[in-house]
């Protein structure tokens, strides 16, 4: 039986200096939050312990911040300085503060369940072993110093596929870290930006594990997470990264010249074969070429009057926005039927469905700042907005399933402040079908989190009794680099499961750097393979 009482959290910030938007925001979220407390803010007098960098290190990050990781002010909407923060080291009476002087008698007087530390030096194990739920920390708390952080630099001078945040907990004694929860984001081209984007995204992994904390009040981490690379960038280090930094700045700039004279967009080619998501072979798959005026990607296939149809994404190159086309199959060629829709906006990601003899298609329109549901009124190119949701909100690549008599909706929403990005967090929602007159929220969402698993790559697949979700793996600073076939293993509106059977890389065909979406049906199989990096 589940608790009532509130979980009661601590955060433990650096005193004297100002709080960074990422903190600020978990602050906020955590008063937002059903059955979470912030019950006290602590401030450590020395947070970053005897660490110092180098001047270099520090003047380099501070412009490398300035010109590739700048970010709006956070306004927190709850929490108040004044109001939240209490500082244990005065209420214990003693002036001569050490770093050790938090003590288990003042996390006791505060009736604590455990405290979120923000800076690299601890509480002592005595401290720790009065919380019931011990002391949580991010591995990148753990790279600052009192005038930088160095979190992503190791990731980038190594050419790392993608980057690790892991929360970890310390309970008292000698039990080390143990790991809650990891996540792996996409690499970025810089340190700088690839930390403001994980810090971000570190906000929403707390507070999912908090708010599963509270809800069932049972924690037994035991898997040790491997060790946390908290040694700033040498000199060395900083010359290497420096020439990686400036090669990926003048690639991108080169990019976003030639994106503004139009002559720049990423082009897509599709492969399709015999077989389904459980042993297709994309290396013996037939290719459907791109041409300048008509690119295609995020395909869906749909069976009517014994004809396999193609929905797609559709674009000429240079274009800015793209519109739904549809295409028919005559053996493996295809022909052109027409433009199924267009809208001012992007469109993209057509998942097309049948709910009894009414056919349905999900556009991804992110743009719009809502999901649309449109329905068929002429197979295969009229038709009528039916119904809308999440307003306001920006979903991607939305897919809904009926699974053991219930509608499931899968839907990749980007909960953002400075860094929109649809790759990392999938969202799940109970609805009553098409209409999406009734929506209730996953009581774990996001159940996915990182960018190699959480974005959708196409429909789910009931198959031999196992569900089966294509999502993609972006890595190596590459959208769209493979494509994931995960199980779900558990469903339901209290629990998610699922796990990696298999990926997908773009080695199968030569000339290839990419492939992120797969569909299926009437036994023949269709992806998209990206030809530009």
């Amino acid at each position: 039986m589940n608790e009532t009482k509130p979980l009661r959290v601590g955060i433990l910030v650096a005193r004297g200096h100002a709080l960074e938007n990422w903190e600020l925001m978990i602050l906020d979220r955590i008063l937002a939050a059903p059955g979470l407390e912030l019950a006290a803010v602590l401030t450590q007098p020395y947070p970053f312990g005897d660490g110092k960098t180098s001047k270099l290190l520090s003047w380099s990050t501070r412009l490398e911040t300035r010109a590739l990781a700048r970010q709006p002010a956070y306004s927190p909407k709850n929490f108040n300085c004044r109001r939240h923060f209490i500082d244990c080291y005065q209420s214990d009476g003693d002036k001569t503060c050490t770093p050790d002087n938090i003590t288990a008698a003042s996390l006791r007087r505060l009736k604590l369940d455990l405290v979120v530390r923000m800076v690299p030096t601890s509480m002592a194990d005595d401290a720790i072993a009065a919380l019931p739920f011990g002391e949580w920390a991010f591995n990148l708390s753990d790279r600052r110093s009192a005038d930088v952080d160095w979190y992503g630099y190791a990731e980038v001078l190594a050419r790392a596929s993608t980057a690790d945040l892991v929360l970890y907990a310390k309970r008292g004694g000698k039990a080390g870290r143990l790991e809650i929860a990891r996540a792996s984001f996409n690499i970025k081209p810089s340190a700088t930006r690839l930390s403001a984007f994980v810090r971000e995204r570190s906000v929403t992994l707390l507070l999912r594990e908090l708010t599963r904390l509270a809800d069932t009040r049972h924690f037994n981490p035991s898997a040790f997470t491997g060790p946390i690379a908290d040694r700033p960038p040498s000199l060395g280090d900083l010359f290497r990264y420096g020439c990686i930094v400036a090669g990926s700045v003048s690639v991108k700039a080169f990019k976003s010249i030639r994106a503004r004279l139009r002559a720049e967009s990423a082009i897509w080619t599709l492969y399709t074969g015999r077989g389904h998501i459980d042993d297709f072979d994309p290396s013996r798959a037939v290719e459907i070429p791109p041409s300048d005026n008509s690119i295609k990607a995020d395909p869906f296939l749909f069976q009517e009057d014994g004809k396999c149809y193609l929905f797609y994404e559709a674009y000429s190159r240079g274009d800015r926005k793209a519109h739904i086309a549809v295409g028919r199959f005559d053996g493996d060629a295809l022909t052109q039927v027409g433009v199924a829709l267009e809208r001012p906006y992007h469109l993209s990601y057509p998942f097309i469905f049948r709910d009894g003899d009414q056919i349905f298609m999900i556009p991804e329109t992110h743009q719009a700042r809502r999901l649309e549901v449109w329905r068929c009124c002429e197979f295969p190119l009229k038709w009528e907005l039916h119904a809308t949701a999440f307003e306001g909100q920006s979903p991607a690549d939305s897919v809904l399933i009926r699974h053991d008599g219930k509608w499931w909706l899968f839907t990749n929403l980007s909960d953002f402040h400075a860094y929109e990005d649809h790759c990392s967090e999938l969202y799940l929602f109970e609805v009553d079908g098409p209409a999406l007159t009734g929506i209730r929220p996953h009581k774990r969402n996001p159940v996915v989190i990182g960018s190699t698993e959480a974005r959708g790559a196409g429909r789910i697949f009931e198959r031999g009794g196992r569900l089966l979700r294509p999502s993609q793996h972006n890595a190596h600073g590459i959208y769209g680099y493979a494509l994931n076939i995960m199980e779900i293993e558990k469903l339901t509106l209290d629990d998610y499961c699922e796990r990696r059977i298999r990926t997908v890389t773009p080695v199968f065909k030569a000339g290839l750097h990419g492939c992120h979406h797969f569909d299926a049906a009437d036994g023949r199989y269709i992806l998209d393979a990206r030809l530009t990096i």
